[in-house]
């Protein structure tokens, strides 16, 4: 459509009115401009934080592949240690007390110094793990020079192809810095080992067991495998014969000879030993049936053999048949007692079983 203009100055004096008008209405605007700018920083705002809240409050994730590889290291380099302070002149022994049957209970700067090393070279690669240790430091320590745990291990990288991520606050690590303290102090070296677990929701899931003076290591990873070596040392078919044959602690052995012999006959052979992990060992490798353990023990003495057991398709549970629990670092005491087997658990229980029933322990 076409329209003429008659009157330029009519023309003019419309468009300058215009032009006033689109002024009034940009500088309303503005304000509105301002109010859409606030509203969208504040949308900005709520986004961000909100979203940082919303992962705050996700629970950080922890790689067992990688625990599995630092426990190992700590493992080790407690063992190093261990070793390094039994070939030293003095190894600083005092005792803690007495146990519930009244055998003296020793600590060294070998306890004590692998500690600080297994403690914190894990706690320094898992900041936010909760870690149950046998010792504990005394005083202030200077653990400046304790490196993190390696998160890499060859042998685990070979033989476990997968990982899996789980929350860290599902996860417990016990771990004993030197177990058979007794045996260390005696010189019977061949009972000594350093342990770590990890348990996941209270199952334990990974084990180390390392032998610091024969620089044996076996680990096992619950439903993933086991160490080369030590799926090579364990028995396959089962027992050798008919004749139990169990390993049993040191500090009681008579007690539990008597035990056993009631439950499982005359015939049962009884092996005296220390260290509840070399016990486990023995049983995994075949060299005893079972291992019987009647009175209290604490939970960072058994968990690593319990998850190599886990992972082997073996048992351990407490003398009425029950799983260990290790979930919660308050209740660390296992006061019913251990059965642990490679084979024919269910073969044994029942007879220590009906053995309790008639004389409790």
């Amino acid at each position: 459509m076409t329209v003429a203009v008659a009157d330029e100055k009519l023309v003019w004096a419309a468009s300058k009115a215009d032009i006033m008008n689109l002024g009034a209405t940009i500088r309303v605007n503005k304000l509105g401009l301002g109010t859409i700018i606030t509203v969208l920083a504040m949308i900005v705002m709520l986004y961000r934080y909100g979203n940082t809240a919303t992962l705050e409050r996700k629970p950080a994730m922890v790689s067992l592949k990688s625990m599995l590889s630092a426990a190992i290291d700590a493992a080790q380099r407690g063992g190093r240690i261990v070793y390094q302070v039994r070939e030293a002149a003095d190894m600083h022994e005092k005792s803690k007390g007495k146990t519930k049957e009244g055998a003296n209970e020793p600590v060294t700067d070998g306890d004590l110094k692998s500690h600080l090393t297994m403690f914190y070279s894990l706690k320094k690669a898992f900041p936010g793990v909760d870690i149950i240790s046998e010792e504990h430091d005394t005083g202030s320590v200077d653990v400046s020079s304790v490196m993190p745990a390696s998160t890499f291990n060859m042998e685990v990288s070979s033989i476990i192809t997968d990982d899996i991520l789980v929350p860290i606050h599902d996860i417990r690590v016990w771990i004993d810095p030197l177990d058979a303290t007794q045996e260390y102090t005696e010189n019977l070296r061949e009972y000594v080992t350093t342990m770590v677990c990890v348990a996941l929701r209270g199952y334990a899931t990974i084990g180390v067991i390392h032998k610091p003076f024969s620089n044996f290591t076996a680990w096992g990873w619950a439903g993933k495998g086991v160490s080369s070596e030590l799926q090579m040392s364990v028995p396959q078919g089962g027992p050798k014969d008919d004749i139990p044959q169990i390993i049993v602690s040191r500090s009681h052995a008579g007690d539990v000879e008597g035990f056993s012999k009631a439950a499982f006959g005359e015939r049962t052979k009884v092996i005296p030993a220390g260290g509840a992990g070399y016990k486990t060992l023995a049983v995994i490798q075949g060299d005893v049936d079972a291992y019987v353990h009647v009175t209290l023990i604490k939970k960072w003495d058994i968990c690593a053999g319990n998850a190599l057991l886990n992972a082997l398709h073996g048992n351990m549970t407490t003398l009425d048949g029950l799983s260990i629990d290790y979930s919660s670092r308050e209740d660390y005491k296992n006061e019913g007692g251990v059965l642990a087997t490679l084979y024919l658990h269910k073969n044994y229980l029942p007879k220590l079983q009906e053995l309790r029933k008639k004389k409790p322990h």
